[in-house]
């Protein structure tokens, strides 16, 4: 704040013993030393309400900020949308009516007789090209000399 260094506390100091005598002034400094502690704490205190101020601010803003999230967290617990389509499936399936199921017949001990099935038909034998496309042959190559 000021800024005293060695030599202008002894150019103050001997001000001081000038102006104040010899006699007054250690009487002097003790008070001036009070007034300067008493400073002191007081710029301390303000210092510790503003920051203890500053504190509680930032501690609203916090719990403020807490209760949002819990709302929406609550509002996420509740929004499931897999659990709501499962159940709106299993409600839609339950109420339709339950289609009648046809009883298996137990196997029959006694065998069944043997199905004959028709004769095979003959398969025709490949048709032979005709003559006269096997007589074609293609034209010949002419060589290129270079």
């Amino acid at each position: 704040m000021f800024d005293f260094d060695p030599g202008k506390l002894i150019i103050i100091g001997i001000v001081a013993l000038i102006v104040i005598g010899p006699k007054d002034l250690p009487r002097v400094m003790r008070q001036v030393g009070q007034a300067v502690g008493k400073m002191r704490r007081m710029a301390a205190d303000f210092q510790a309400q503003f920051m203890q101020a500053m504190h509680e601010a930032d501690m609203a803003e916090i719990r403020e900020n807490m209760q949002k999230l819990g709302e929406s967290a609550k509002i996420e617990a509740n929004f499931q949308p897999l659990q709501d389509v499962k159940s709106h499936l299993t409600g839609a399936v339950a109420s339709l009516p339950a289609a009648p199921v046809a009883p298996e017949s137990p196997p029959s001990p006694e065998p069944t007789e043997p199905v004959s099935l028709p004769a095979p038909e003959p398969v025709p034998s490949p048709v032979s090209p005709p003559e006269s496309a096997a007589s074609i042959s293609p034209a010949p190559r002419e060589s290129s000399s270079a």
